[in-house]
């Protein structure tokens, strides 16, 4: 049998996703947002233009509703969010983003416009728009479940 040495996919994910991340972060701080932190991505990325609800937030970044809330908790006390009424549901919250919120978002998109860019410049264009249309494929397919009473 022959050993198969190769970083698996989700190693080569992984280390993607982390260097992405770091150099987010690193340029974020740069540009005066030194409270950013790799948690807040699970709201900031989950967020919508009217809002979104913490179990939404949740179920999205597979964490715990609990842990949602905390670092809700955190963003708001950064002015970057707020809760609010849900206008479907006067019991349930809605968590949207302030407009100082709102640009720590739209400075994080930039960065990762510039990031995406730079790679094309590194690697070559057309393989950052493939790797990217490879992913967005990916993430629409429904998930591979093992039929294991056959």
């Amino acid at each position: 049998m022959t050993q198969h040495t190769e970083t698996p996919l989700i190693g080569l994910l992984t280390l993607v996703q982390r260097s992405l991340q770091d150099e987010l972060h690193a340029r974020l701080h740069a540009q005066g947002w030194p409270e950013a932190r790799p948690s807040h991505g699970c709201v900031f990325g989950g967020m919508r233009p009217e809002g979104v609800r913490l179990t939404d937030l949740a179920e999205r970044s597979r964490i715990t509703k609990q842990s949602v809330s905390e670092i809700v908790s955190d963003l708001e006390e950064l002015a970057w969010v707020e809760r609010v009424p849900d206008p479907a549901d006067k019991r349930a919250k809605l968590v949207r983003l302030t407009p100082k919120g709102q640009k720590v978002q739209d400075a994080a998109r930039a960065v990762f416009a510039e990031i995406e860019a730079e790679w094309g410049e590194r690697i070559g264009k057309k393989k950052v728009t493939e790797l990217r249309s490879t992913l967005e494929e990916l993430s629409l397919l429904p998930p591979l479940v093992l039929d294991r009473a056959a």
